[in-house]
């Protein structure tokens, strides 16, 4: 039983796991009893389950299995929103006035937080101590705010998840394709598709170097 699933599959059994909440109230010797001398992976686990407490709002967001809600949207939301106590007040309408969320996908996330069952389940993982709210660190930079980056080809400084990480973090978004709607195209070494499609378009390109200039 070594595999993360068994294990689950194994907390589920015992009836220590009926829902996400429930990993938060884990004991030590809970886990301990599914391993032949589990005490250090017990406390591994442990360990990485109180860490989790501290991940960022979308994370979070993400985790909760929502219908229609992938990670980039979850970044749209929490960047929104900044609060789980926000989100789930939003209506339904103001959901969809969101741009990338759109009418279908906000129809799931109203539903799913007008659910008792889902706002007992917040309730529990306030009580655990799991962050609820995005960091206030002074002023927000909003420099990209209105850019859509497109990224291709391979960067030597970062991975294209940590450059859209930087982009978002500054109000930016990126997408997977070029359009007349595409404020920049980043590109790489061995750039393909995307870059001859920004060139026929009149799309700005900009290096690497260049994007290192803009976030400085």
């Amino acid at each position: 039983m070594d595999s993360g699933y068994a294990i689950i599959e194994g907390l589920v059994d015992k009836g220590f796991l009926n829902n996400i909440s429930d990993i938060y109230y884990l004991k030590k010797e809970d886990i301990a009893s599914l391993k032949k001398n589990g005490d250090k992976f017990a406390t591994n686990l442990i360990n990485a389950i109180n860490e989790s407490k501290n991940n960022s709002l979308d994370k979070l967001i993400s985790a909760l299995g929502i219908r229609h809600i992938g990670t980039k949207s979850a970044k749209i939301l929490a960047r929104k929103y900044g609060s789980m106590d926000k989100l789930m007040k939003a209506s339904e309408k103001e959901l969809s006035l969101l741009e990338d969320i759109g009418e279908i996908t906000a129809k799931s996330v109203y539903e799913f937080f007008s659910q008792e069952q889902t706002k007992d389940l917040i309730a529990k993982l306030k009580t655990a101590g799991v962050k609820m709210k995005e960091e206030q660190t002074g002023e927000k930079d909003n420099r990209f705010e209105g850019m859509t980056f497109v990224l291709t080809g391979t960067l030597e400084k970062y991975t294209r998840d940590e450059a859209s990480e930087i982009i978002e973090k500054f109000g930016g978004k990126t997408s997977s394709s070029v359009s007349k709607k595409t404020t920049y195209v980043l590109a790489g070494e061995e750039a393909g598709s995307k870059l001859t499609k920004a060139e026929s378009l009149g799309v700005k390109i900009i290096t690497e170097a260049e994007f290192d200039e803009m976030i400085k």
